[in-house]
């Protein structure tokens, strides 16, 4: 990925929020709430095979920046565009999924869209069982709006 659009990707991750309502509002706006949002969820689609590898480690800073002022708020990963092939199982051995699984310990759910691997010939249990193979993405996604969780949007 080209050095200027992962340092747009690093900014957008610690600078912007999508509310439910589309209004955009730095990420900072969270950790000044008194209160925490019913949870986070990050949208990551791309077509860059390797942006789950150079993301999950800036994702990870912010969920501990945000666990640190809100210890138990609910936190999604959905990634829904090429990059969600780094996590099939025959990828196993890579730090992607060293950075995946970590993040499922610290309660993080992590989800895959189904469809979007399935126009690939990639099936539900080609992944791993720690990552969770959604129908679609933006369904998902929708569902955590519904349930009034904060939507960081990391896309191309």
């Amino acid at each position: 990925m080209p050095r200027l659009l992962m340092t747009l990707f690093i900014s957008l991750l610690f600078s912007h929020v999508v509310h439910g309502n589309n209004e955009t509002v730095p990420v900072d706006y969270l950790l000044q709430q008194k209160e925490a949002p019913e949870g986070v969820v990050f949208e990551i689609v791309s077509d860059e095979d390797d942006l789950l590898e150079q993301l999950l480690p800036d994702i990870k800073h912010a969920i501990t920046k945000l666990r640190k002022k809100f210890p138990e708020l609910p936190i999604a990963i959905v990634t829904h565009g090429k990059e969600q092939f780094a996590l099939t199982t025959n990828n196993s051995s890579s730090q992607t999924h060293s950075l995946v699984k970590a993040l499922v310990v610290d309660e993080v759910e992590v989800h895959v869209c189904g469809t979007h691997a399935s126009w690939y010939g990639i099936r539900p249990e080609d992944f791993p069982d720690y990552v969770d193979v959604s129908t679609t993405a933006p369904s998902q996604l929708n569902d955590y709006e519904e349930m009034g969780y904060e939507l960081i949007v990391l896309t191309e």
